[in-house]
């Protein structure tokens, strides 16, 4: 039987090498990062690195780069009580603390009248397409793009920034909220006041060693080009699927996209048909977010870019990573068509 093939890179990526090694390291540091004894100075010293390491690779040196526990709480923090607007493309975790009172496009592109007001992301992870960030920015969700393009975050023209590390090949459960130096924040998480009073509690150190390891890694790969090898295995995809099914639709193909990110539709088939069907036959793939507990339901996203109910409920999406080979693209596309010829007999 052949090896699995992981095509979910969107919804969490493999941990680096750099960053399990950091970890490992991490976890033989005994010391409290609050404590001013030599254990407690190596423990900060190790987040403090890391912190440095996130800053450098997100263009955000001069920044306050505060750690949380995952992008969903950053995005709690930035944003709760703020009253900003965005869009229906945006994450559940940004959705849940705004008003959805932006419009988007066919192609998933939104635009911003008043950006100091708004909330906008850089990358959606459904269909990939990439936002043109207005001057003033409120806050942006930066966390699918942060490794995949190249991001500056000074100069992006956004006062706060919300980023992950398992989409970069850091660990599960820790992200960070990277603000403008001088921007006025109250903390949800009040204690110790660790975070520089944005987020009491003790620091994940192994988590934020990782973080910063993978960080390091990730740009290290922007700067050599892979992304842009993955981008062109994206495209030799779609022409695969596309020769067999021209009536399949690539949403947010009329914008810019991630590198990596594929959202297809195939209408009368269901997204969560199409995911336990390739999921049996090896490949792991996804209907949307991965970030709703499980559940399967029309995308959200699709829905916000005009698509009626079934189309966005026939959606699946494909995100490639680094690791992705020429063989398995071209597997996926065999058994993918394979998978739709047998659901045309039946419909038939």
């Amino acid at each position: 039987m052949r090896d699995r093939v992981y095509l979910d890179h969107n919804a969490t990526t493999l941990l680096r090498d750099e960053a399990r090694a950091a970890m490992i390291a991490a976890m033989d540091v005994a010391g409290n990062p609050s404590s001013v004894h030599a254990e407690g100075r190596a423990a900060k010293a190790l987040v403090e690195r890391a912190r440095a390491q996130v800053a450098a690779a997100l263009g955000a040196e001069g920044a306050d780069i505060v750690f949380v526990s995952s992008a969903t709480e950053a995005a709690a923090l930035a944003l709760e009580g703020r009253g900003l607007v965005c869009a229906g493309v945006e994450h559940d975790a940004v959705l849940a603390w705004c008003d959805e009172a932006l419009a988007a496009d066919a192609d998933g592109r939104v635009a911003v009248a008043d950006p100091a007001g708004a909330t906008l992301q850089v990358a959606n992870s459904e269909t990939g397409v990439v936002q043109d960030l207005p001057e003033g920015l409120a806050v942006s969700d930066l966390t699918q793009g942060f490794g995949k393009l190249p991001l500056a975050f000074n100069w992006l023209g956004c006062t706060m920034g919300l980023v992950s590390a398992h989409k970069l090949g850091g660990p599960k459960g820790i992200g960070a909220l990277v603000m403008k130096r001088g921007t006025d924040l109250a903390a949800r998480i009040r204690g110790g006041g660790q975070e520089m009073g944005r987020r009491s509690g003790t620091e994940n150190v192994i988590g934020i060693a990782g973080f910063g390891a993978a960080a390091e890694a990730a740009a290290r790969d922007l700067a050599d080009g892979v992304w842009d090898r993955v981008a062109e295995r994206r495209d030799r995809l779609e022409a695969l699927l596309a020769t067999e099914a021209p009536d399949i639709i690539f949403a947010g193909r009329g914008a810019r996209r991630l590198p990596n990110t594929s959202c297809i539709v195939s209408p009368g088939w269901k997204g969560e048909t199409q995911v336990m069907q390739m999921d049996l036959a090896g490949f792991a793939i996804s209907a949307g977010s991965a970030c709703s507990s499980g559940k399967v339901r029309a995308s959200r996203t699709l829905r916000a870019m005009g698509f009626d109910e079934g189309a966005a409920a026939s959606a699946i999406r494909v995100s490639l990573g680094p690791v992705t080979t020429d063989d398995e693209i071209a597997r996926f596309a065999e058994s993918w068509l394979a998978q739709r010829r047998k659901h045309r007999a039946r419909a038939a």
